[in-house]
């Protein structure tokens, strides 16, 4: 004879009262319930919640230690320049030109859900005290796809034109703000491809390959030493020292080097101001 889970639930045991046995099987019911229950996944924290300036998850990561401008080394003429993010909010542009400084780089986005609330007057900023400047985009890989992040760094800020006075714009690739996982969660191959749509997309909406901003020991991990962007996406690399030091992967040269964080970003061009200039000018 069959019973159904209420009619067996009503059933007492020899020796038990009915009531305990319906009691019983409530509580059965409930632990069932309370172990099938799974929690909903912890929300990721708001993109650009902490500002994530270019680099300031290699120095985490790497260290970055202050460096004297005055005793970095380069084989060929440069060009000093600096890159800002709100996290500076106002900035003394004058100043700054007459440090030396002739380029900049600004932040303009971050993931698909930041946009920097200084830009506009960063960016114009350093415009009109004479520098060449251009926008960055902070990626987050794990987010949204790269062709979509593209898309709204061209849409807010990191579009580019032919005026002598707009650098191309950067995609900064480091590691993980969010999460122990350095690389996004993302395979080697996943990663190259990841920045490819990236470059590729922005490449249609503008004309221009992205610089590529990023780390030789956080490339060299996350894509596995896979992928080859030297002969299309310009490099900047960070490493904070009086030398270059090893390129990622596949690069032969650099065309800007972040050298020290303190007291603010800088970095020097690889070139004098008429390459600089022609990198503009695309």
């Amino acid at each position: 004879m069959f019973h159904t889970f209420g009619e067996e639930s009503m059933l007492a045991r020899p020796g038990t009262h009915p009531r305990s046995a319906r009691t019983t099987a409530a509580a059965l019911v409930l632990g069932c319930l309370a172990a099938w229950h799974v929690p909903a996944a912890a929300q990721p924290p708001p993109e650009g919640s902490d500002d994530h300036y270019a680099g300031s998850q290699i120095a985490k990561h790497e260290g970055a230690e202050p460096v004297n401008p005055a005793r970095v080394h380069a084989d060929v003429p440069t060009v000093d320049g600096i890159d800002v993010s709100s996290h500076q909010g106002v900035v003394d542009w004058p100043g700054w030109w007459q440090r030396g400084k002739r380029f900049a780089y600004v932040k303009a986005t971050e993931g698909t859900g930041y946009r920097n609330g200084e830009f506009a007057r960063q960016y114009d900023g350093a415009y009109q005290v004479g520098m060449v400047r251009g926008a960055y985009h902070f990626a987050l890989p794990d987010r949204s796809d790269g062709a979509t992040q593209a898309n709204f760094f061209a849409d807010n800020g990191g579009g580019w034109s032919r005026d002598g006075r707009t650098l191309p714009g950067v995609l900064d690739v480091e590691y993980n703000p969010y999460g122990v996982d350095t690389c996004y969660g993302l395979s080697a191959h996943a990663m190259v491809a990841w920045i490819r749509a990236f470059s590729d997309t922005y490449h249609a909406r503008t004309g221009r390959w992205p610089v590529i901003y990023t780390s030789t020991q956080w490339w060299d991990h996350c894509t596995g030493r896979a992928g080859d962007f030297s002969g299309t996406n310009p490099l900047w690399v960070a490493r904070y020292a009086t030398v270059v030091g090893p390129l990622p992967h596949r690069w032969s040269f650099h065309t800007i080097w972040q050298f020290t964080s303190s007291p603010i970003d800088q970095n020097k061009f690889n070139g004098g101001w008429d390459r600089l200039v022609a990198l503009a000018n695309g």
